[in-house]
C-alpha cells in the first residue's frame, strides 16, 4: 500500500472552497450538500485502488491549520473575517463525511456527504488524491526535463505576448510536487503575465498572489433552493451580499451563458468586475458579453473576461487578439501547465460536482444539476436536467 500522505496542508486547494464555505457558513450554515466524483472517461481503476483512497482520505483528517497559515489568510484573504478564520482552525476533514467503493468493473465511486460549509473542502482534494494515486499505482513517471523545458517555454510566451494568467491547475495536477515546481518556474520566468495562483498553499510558498472565482456548486445550490428561473439572479445577490464588492468575477455557464444573460441586470453588470467563460465557442461568448453590456449601456473596456475552458497558451493568445479593442482578457490555465509530463502521462477527465442539498437536514434533499454550454459538461439527474431545460426554455 502507498502510505505516504499526498495532502500536506489544509491551504493545499483551490481558494474557492474557502470562499464558498464562508458564504454558505454566514447565509445557509444548516445547508446539506452531496457530491459526487464523476469520470468523464469511464476510467477502470486498478483493483484495489478504492482502498488507497480510503487511506488517503484518513491521512487527511491529521490536517489542521496552522498560525502562519492563518496569518497568511487574514493578510491575503480580507474578506474572510476574523471568525471564519478562528473556525478554520478549529476544523477538520471527517473521514466519516466520505464513501469510496469501486464495482467489479473498476468503476470508483465517491460520495461526500454533511454540511454544506464543511462538504464543500472535499471537492478539489479528494481530485488531486485521485489524480496523483492513479499516475502512482500504474507507475507513471513524470520527465522532470520535459516539465522544465515547456514550463518555461510557455512563461516565455505568456510575458512575450501580453497575457495575464493565474494557474487553476490543482485539481487535475500530475502531482503537489509537479504543480509546485510549475508555479516556481512561471513565477520565475513570466514574473508580469503571471497574475497568480488559485492553490491557496502555494500562493503562500510562492508570495503569490491568490486568484480565484465562484464555482458552479454555488448556482446549482441556488437553482434548487430557489428555482432554475431565479438562481442566477440570487446567487449574484448573495454573493454580494456576503463579499460586498470583493471577489467580482461571475460564472456564466451553469445554466447556460444565454440564461444567465438574461438574469444579468445593471445592478449586478455594475457591481461585477468581471465574467467568467468555463464553457462553450469562446468568441460567441465575447460577442453575447459585449452585446449585453452594451445594453445595459455599460462600456464593457470597464470590465473583463476571466477565460477559464480546457485552455494552452496559443490557444489563448487566439482569444486575445480576438478581444483586442473590445473587451480586457485574463485566462485561468490549469492541467495545461500542471500535467504536461511527457513520458505519454494522460491528464485524469475527472471532476467532483454537488449532486444534490437540502436547505436543513430534516427537509426533503433536491437534485442539483449543471447544464453548461456544451453537452458533455452537464451534470446531475437527468430527469432533473431536463426539467430544467423545460423550465428555462431550452430544452434539447
Amino acid at each position: 500500500m502507498i502510505q505516504d500522505a499526498i495532502m500536506g496542508s489544509l491551504l493545499d486547494t483551490d481558494l474557492y472552497k474557502f470562499t464558498t464555505s464562508y458564504a454558505y457558513t454566514k447565509l445557509y450554515p444548516r445547508a446539506y450538500g452531496r457530491f459526487s466524483f464523476i469520470d468523464r472517461d469511464g476510467t477502470r481503476y486498478p483493483e484495489g485502488f478504492a482502498d488507497l483512497v480510503r487511506h488517503q482520505i484518513e491521512c487527511m483528517s491529521d490536517l489542521a491549520l496552522t498560525e502562519e497559515e492563518a496569518e497568511f489568510l487574514t493578510r491575503e484573504c480580507p474578506y474572510l473575517p476574523p471568525a471564519y478564520i478562528d473556525l478554520l482552525k478549529g476544523y477538520r476533514y471527517d473521514p466519516r463525511e466520505v464513501t469510496v467503493s469501486q464495482d467489479s468493473d473498476g468503476r470508483l465511486h465517491i460520495t461526500a456527504e454533511g454540511l454544506l460549509y464543511r462538504i464543500t473542502f472535499w471537492e478539489t482534494p479528494i481530485l488531486a488524491t485521485v489524480s496523483e494515486l492513479y499516475y502512482k499505482v500504474l507507475g507513471q513517471e513524470p520527465d522532470l526535463d520535459h516539465v522544465r523545458k515547456v514550463t518555461i517555454e510557455k512563461a516565455k510566451l505568456m510575458e512575450q505576448e501580453g497575457l495575464k494568467v493565474s494557474l487553476f491547475g490543482m485539481r487535475r495536477r500530475y502531482s503537489y510536487d509537479v504543480e509546485d515546481l510549475v508555479t516556481q518556474l512561471l513565477k520565475e520566468h513570466a514574473p508580469t503575465a503571471l497574475f497568480g495562483t488559485s492553490n491557496v498553499h502555494l500562493a503562500m510558498k510562492h508570495n503569490l498572489r491568490v486568484a480565484g472565482t465562484h464555482p458552479h456548486e454555488w448556482v446549482q445550490f441556488h437553482g434548487a433552493t430557489y428555482g432554475y428561473k431565479m438562481a442566477n439572479y440570487m446567487a449574484m445577490e448573495d454573493w454580494v451580499n456576503v463579499y460586498d464588492g470583493d471577489l467580482g468575477t461571475v460564472l456564466t455557464d451553469t445554466f447556460t451563458t444565454k440564461v444567465f444573460l438574461q438574469n444579468f441586470s445593471k445592478k449586478h453588470a455594475s457591481l461585477f468586475t468581471s465574467v467568467r467563460h468555463d464553457s462553450g465557442d469562446p468568441y460567441r461568448f465575447v460577442d453575447q458579453v459585449i452585446a449585453r453590456y452594451e445594453e445595459l449601456r455599460i462600456n464593457p473596456k470597464l470590465k473583463y473576461i476571466v477565460f477559464s475552458d480546457s485552455l494552452d497558451i496559443p490557444r489563448a493568445m487566439e482569444i486575445l487578439n480576438y478581444c483586442e479593442g473590445k473587451i480586457p482578457a485574463t485566462f485561468g490555465i490549469g492541467t495545461n501547465l500542471t500535467n504536461d509530463v511527457g513520458n505519454g502521462v494522460i491528464p485524469r477527465n475527472i471532476v467532483m460536482k454537488l449532486v444534490q442539498c437540502k436547505i436543513s437536514k430534516k427537509q426533503p434533499w433536491h437534485h442539483c444539476v449543471k447544464l453548461s454550454d456544451v453537452e458533455g459538461k452537464q451534470t446531475g439527474n437527468k430527469e432533473e436536467a431536463r426539467l430544467a431545460m423545460e423550465t428555462l426554455g431550452i430544452a434539447k
